[in-house]
């Protein structure tokens, strides 16, 4: 690994988070591929690719900038799935699996900022 975020647990899960929301959204009705699809995808990608582009050559202040919008971007799926599960695209259960999965991710990218000085 050449690179210091390929070392960082919370980039690895960040990048399964994007995984799996690459996989939920499939399930999702064609008429939202360039709506919630595209904005949930975006986001969950956006999560994994800022905590990289602030990890490399960055000052602290710099890196828990961009942990910060690898945290708002996280955010961002969050309301998306409340968007799904209200227009009826995923259940509870799926809900509560991925609320859950982005609630521990957001608060091991708080956790990782406040490590910083």
């Amino acid at each position: 690994m050449a690179f210091k975020f390929e070392k960082l647990e919370v980039w690895k899960l960040a990048v399964n988070m994007a995984d799996e929301v690459h996989w939920l959204t499939r399930a999702f009705p064609k008429e939202e591929m360039f709506s919630l699809t595209s904005q949930m995808k975006r986001a969950a990608d956006s999560i994994s690719l800022n905590i990289a582009e602030g990890s490399t050559g960055q000052s602290d202040p710099e890196q828990r900038r961009f942990l910060g919008y690898a945290q708002r971007s996280a955010l961002e799926v969050v309301n998306c799935l409340y968007l799904a599960i209200r227009r009826n695209y995923i259940d509870q259960l799926l809900f509560n699996r991925f609320y859950n999965n982005l609630d521990r991710l957001v608060y091991k990218i708080q956790a990782f900022k406040n490590s910083l000085k």
